[in-house]
């Protein structure tokens, strides 16, 4: 990905990158620079205003009510009285919110309470008079490709069964090679649950039934389960209060089945009040834990997935994927999202690809997986610059890794994190963020060290392009650290380059060398 030769990293053209050209003046970019979307839901009404770098947008705007919509539905047909009052009340609001931050019509979607209830095409009607917003209702299968795309848009490798879960309804997507194949919906929301005549027996064999159904359309071969919804995000919240996880990102956070049916059991035998007061849960959703929680114990038990991951993107941010060209969906979003901070908040917009070019050399040909969380970092090494320099390194280390990213794993967060503490200070000891270390293996640590160290001394060897005053040139076999300085370099090299050049030496357990030009 980034060849090598005699030591010496190539010198990159301005409009050459493996990750492809900045896309900020494409127009096709800036026509989703800003793109809101309404998700109706059976459960909740929400409203997400997207901005920022086309393929990994920030959330300009992100307002939900726990309306309840669907709350009764399967006893009584109707919508719920108290949630179509919310309801309404919360998307008059947000049309108004839309006009007020001057967006574009609002694309507003509606699911299983809207769709199944007979006075579902009514409040459509109600709510298209009162504020313009046109609700589309769309059906089981067609939710559960637009949550599958919300997922790809923020984790685009991923391969296996989306499982998302609203009020009324459960919904089943495979994904592979970054498309959507087979889909399915089922009637096992928790609301729907609540209506399943008898007792907990015979509500486990009626979920126990269904799974069946869905597994014999869906297959059982998916390695893993991408869980999207509130319900699921809840229990895997729990999870991570049970273990004592250091990273409360529920993002790309990753549990084995094993240890998932221990916190099932361990929720089954805890008081659901002190368990949502330790992890901040709402009572309307810990209210439906239990029911979600049968469930997953089932889909775990007939789908046998090797790892269960948890997925914050779903059926809105598939809305925003639905929009994207091709083109953008196939970029790296951890790179597009670097990249949108570098150009908003870097002194020197443009320098973390030139800073990356400069120390690559240290490690030669790497995978493909380490090349781009050294370029991330390398991209972000210069956003906190207006943070107090006693805050920085902690400011760094905070943004990186509790940043609503994309495509980057709860490990890989820690390493660009560490990397970028290390940028701005050579000791890690006594860091109130040791805790999160433990993601790390020692050699990783190792890693991220040097690589903060190394951007540490190429950051302010030269402020135009370090390649221009030098080259790095690692010999692990010799243990030494070589600086070919040009002649342009040598007037660059002063003390505070040295002292950074040796601390990056002492990182590598080598030798610093400097050879004048």
């Amino acid at each position: 990905m980034n060849p090598k030769t005699e030591g010496h990293s190539p010198k990159l053209s301005d409009d050459w990158d493996p990750f492809g050209k900045p896309l900020f003046d494409d127009p096709s970019a800036r026509a989703l620079s800003r793109v809101g979307v309404v998700d109706v839901g059976s459960n909740s009404v929400r409203m997400v205003v997207f901005d920022g770098a086309a393929r990994s947008p920030a959330y300009f705007y992100n307002e939900k009510v726990m309306a309840g919509l669907g709350q009764g539905l399967a006893e009584t047909g109707m919508l719920n009285p108290q949630g179509r009052e919310r309801a309404f009340a919360a998307l008059q609001r947000f049309a108004l919110l839309a006009d007020g931050m001057g967006i574009g019509p609002l694309t507003c979607v509606a699911t299983a309470a809207v769709r199944e209830a007979q006075d579902g095409p009514e409040f459509q009607r109600m709510v298209e008079r009162a504020t313009g917003l046109k609700l589309h209702v769309i059906d089981g299968t067609e939710e559960a490709r637009l949550s599958a795309q919300g997922v790809l848009l923020g984790w685009p490798e991923a391969q296996g069964l989306i499982c998302d879960i609203g009020g009324n309804s459960m919904e089943l997507a495979e994904i592979r090679n970054g498309r959507v194949w087979r889909r399915v919906t089922s009637p096992l929301g928790p609301f729907r649950l609540q209506q399943v005549p008898g007792g907990k027996k015979e509500l486990a064999a009626h979920i126990k039934d269904v799974i069946a159904g869905l597994a014999r359309e869906m297959g059982t071969e998916h390695e893993r389960i991408y869980l999207v919804g509130g319900s699921w995000r809840a229990i895997a919240r729990l999870d991570m209060e049970r273990r004592g996880y250091p990273l409360l990102v529920l993002h790309e956070y990753r549990m084995d089945p094993e240890g998932t049916l221990k916190t099932l059991d361990w929720i089954e035998k805890n008081d659901l009040n002190e368990l949502r007061s330790r992890t901040g849960t709402s009572s309307a959703r810990m209210e439906l834990v239990p029911l979600a929680a049968m469930v997953l114990r089932e889909l775990i038990a007939t789908f046998g997935p090797k790892e269960i991951d948890i997925s914050s993107y779903g059926i809105r941010e598939g809305l925003l994927y639905e929009q994207m060209p091709e083109r953008l969906r196939r970029r790296d979003p951890l790179i597009e999202a670097c990249r949108h901070a570098e150009r908003t908040m870097a002194r020197l917009p443009g320098f973390g690809k030139r800073l990356h070019a400069f120390i690559q050399p240290i490690w030669g040909q790497v995978p493909p997986e380490k090349y781009r969380l050294m370029r991330a970092a390398c991209l972000l090494h210069d956003t906190t610059w207006r943070t107090h320099p006693d805050y920085r390194a902690e400011a760094c280390f905070d943004n990186v890794t509790r940043a609503n990213m994309a495509a980057l794993s709860h490990p890989e967060r820690v390493f660009v994190g560490l990397a970028l503490l290390h940028r701005y200070k050579n000791s890690r000891t006594g860091s109130r963020f040791e805790p999160l270390f433990t993601l790390l293996t020692p050699e990783q640590i190792q890693e991220a060290e040097v690589l903060g160290k190394a951007m540490r001394f190429g950051a302010m060897f030269s402020i135009h392009d370090p390649q221009d005053a030098g080259e790095l040139n690692y010999k692990p076999k010799k243990n030494l650290l070589e600086l070919r300085l040009t002649k342009r370099g040598a007037g660059l090299y002063g003390e505070v380059a040295a002292a950074r050049l040796t601390a990056l030496a002492a990182a590598l357990k080598a030798e610093p060398s400097v050879r004048l030009p």
